[in-house]
């Protein structure tokens, strides 16, 4: 797990938070186990953050750009009232049939819309009006899906960004990656049209809203 905190702070704040339903402690469980990548789980913490601003926001449209295993995914689906739904992006095959049999053994299963393919070809079909937007896929792509969800964000919507502190790479950035995440941050710093606050949580969590005018 990421994490700038000492592991025992972690452990601490894992065991004060709401616990999660048996069945997506199997799924982190599969995941760590089965999958190299794992790291890229957004583990219980960070999962409930999500699940409490879909609560604070009374949102009923979530846009997702990186379903992974489907764990944040769940967090927020079920947060969402019955009417409410989550459009969740990957171009992964295989992680995104792992989410969907994940996704029917939750009751909030029907809320969520599966999409799979390139997420800025998803999004260009897209119509506005979505009360949150998480942002965790491929960071080359940052910028562009930001500027994306800012003309799909609701008035006072959310947009919710993933690994903005990159591992710490952000403060020296090398490769392409760290360089993208970077430039991304030093956007949001200087853009008039919004709201934001960065959040040293896990790999860091950008926080983003319109401007008030």
């Amino acid at each position: 797990m990421l994490t700038f905190v000492p592991e025992e702070i972690e452990d601490y704040s894992i065991q004060h938070t709401s616990k999660l339903p048996d069945y997506l402690n199997d799924l982190m469980e599969l995941t760590r186990t089965t999958r190299d990548d794992a790291m890229m789980l957004s583990g219980p913490i960070e999962g409930t953050l999500l699940q409490l601003l879909v609560i604070c926001t009374n949102a009923t449209r979530i846009l997702e750009i990186g379903t992974f295993t489907g764990f944040s995914t769940q967090m927020m689906a079920s947060a969402l009232p019955e009417n409410g739904r989550i459009i969740t992006c990957d171009i992964d095959k295989e992680t995104s049939e792992i989410a969907n049999e994940y996704f029917l053994k939750s009751e909030h299963g029907e809320k969520v819309e599966q999409k799979l393919g390139p997420a800025l070809e998803t999004m260009s079909g897209l119509e506005g009006g979505f009360d949150i937007i998480f942002i965790d896929a491929d960071k080359e792509n940052y910028s562009a899906y930001y500027e994306r969800s800012l003309e799909l964000l609701s008035d006072r919507g959310l947009i919710v960004i993933d690994n903005v502190l990159w591992g710490g790479r952000v403060l020296n950035p090398q490769d392409e990656i760290d360089k993208a995440i970077a430039s991304l941050n030093d956007h949001i710093s200087k853009d008039s049209r919004v709201k934001h606050v960065m959040l040293p949580i896990r790999d860091g969590v950008m926080l983003v809203t319109r401007a008030l005018n």
